[in-house]
């Protein structure tokens, strides 16, 4: 860009030149040339740049917490989320569920993307492809044209990882799910989600996305840490065939930046200059640690459960400023008033669609997160 630039400066000078020796003119008329053509080498100039545009993406990720229809799934113990269940789920409740959603859905990365959103959205706790099929059936979510990636797993409960994306920007080539493999012969009934692994291009760049929820708090550490084991050796797979795949890990990991999971399994690093060519960044960490934000509250205290950490070539960690391929420019956590209890004991944590057993017509126990990408395109 640079070169053609001052091949169009060189070329107007010269003809500037030719038509400022030609003629017998006056020593204002010389001038005036001279201002006329400053003024062409300044718009052409201008030109050239404008064709260098920085293009956004925002990467998202969102726990739906129970986002159930109401019909059973055979094999599945989703009893709570039916009309005669716990929390007699019916159809009224539900539609306000996908309404909900798809409210907080559209508005992810339109902080600095008006009236465009997200181009990738990870996603937990979905039932079924029913359910997405009619979330992005909602007018607003058919209008942004959002498409999905889902893979029945194999979790009791029956809640799986999905990705929604909008396809003008990411293109999906192959997706496949890596089952959570039981270590110890004991586990042999440990059924829990698998790691849901999209591939595709965004902005023409390769970039895998992985979409994770790890088991809960309610299980000991080891099985988290096993989780992160087991993505490190999916990466370094994925790595190994394609050395400049662009790899980003995201989820409900259920641990927070800080834990053994993150941050020596998978290898997840604090600073960006410690971002080893294998490594991850997690942005998440000094968001929890140092500015005391998290997703989800607990007794009073945040944790940073949701996350998404990115390979070291998603990122300027010399900062060069150099766009030419994806790069990190931003993140933050998503909130808005709606999604925060009012009042109460619990003022200002996630206002979750269900609580203390009754339904509240809330949003999730869990806030969203927004990555930002940039990348310079002609």
């Amino acid at each position: 860009m640079v070169r053609l630039t001052n091949f169009f400066i060189r070329g107007v000078v010269y003809f500037g030149k030719r038509l400022y020796l030609c003629g017998a003119e006056t020593e204002m008329d010389k001038m005036k040339k001279i201002a006329l053509l400053i003024v062409v080498v300044l718009a052409v100039v201008s030109i050239l740049h404008a064709q260098k545009q920085s293009g956004l993406y925002a990467v998202a990720f969102y726990n739906q917490e129970n986002l159930f229809d109401t019909i059973h799934d055979a094999g599945k113990n989703d009893y709570d989320f039916l009309p005669d269940g716990t929390y007699q789920w019916n159809k009224t409740k539900y539609e306000h569920k996908l309404r909900n959603m798809a409210k907080v859905l559209l508005e992810l990365g339109e902080d600095r993307l008006r009236g465009v959103g997200a181009s990738i959205i990870g996603m937990s706790e979905v039932e079924n492809s029913r359910v997405l099929d009619q979330l992005i059936a909602l007018p607003d979510m058919r209008k942004r044209g959002f498409k999905y990636v889902h893979i029945e797993g194999p979790d009791k409960r029956g809640i799986d990882c999905a990705l929604l994306y909008n396809p003008k920007f990411f293109k999906p080539t192959k997706s496949f799910l890596k089952p959570y493999a039981k270590e110890r012969p004991s586990d042999r009934k440990f059924n829990t989600r698998g790691f849901l692994t999209v591939q595709g291009t965004l902005a023409g760049d390769p970039l895998t996305v992985i979409v994770c929820h790890w088991p809960s708090r309610g299980s000991e550490s080891y099985y988290r840490e096993w989780a992160a084991r087991q993505v490190r050796s999916l990466v370094d797979s994925i790595q190994g065939a394609d050395p400049n795949q662009r790899i980003i890990v995201m989820g409900d990991v259920n641990d927070d930046p800080d834990n053994a999971s993150m941050s020596k399994y998978l290898r997840a690093r604090r600073k960006m200059q410690d971002v080893g060519k294998n490594d991850f960044y997690n942005p998440w960490w000094d968001v929890l640690r140092t500015d005391g934000k998290g997703t989800v509250s607990y007794q009073g205290k945040w944790n940073h459960f949701d996350q998404i950490v990115l390979s070291q070539n998603l990122l300027d960690i010399r900062q060069k400023k150099d766009y030419s391929h994806l790069t990190l420019t931003g993140y933050h956590i998503f909130t808005r008033p709606y999604l925060l209890q009012p009042s109460g004991k619990y003022k200002d944590t996630p206002l979750r669609t269900i609580s203390g057993g009754r339904w509240v017509d809330g949003y999730s126990d869990h806030l969203p997160i927004v990555t930002y990408l940039t990348k310079e395109t002609k």
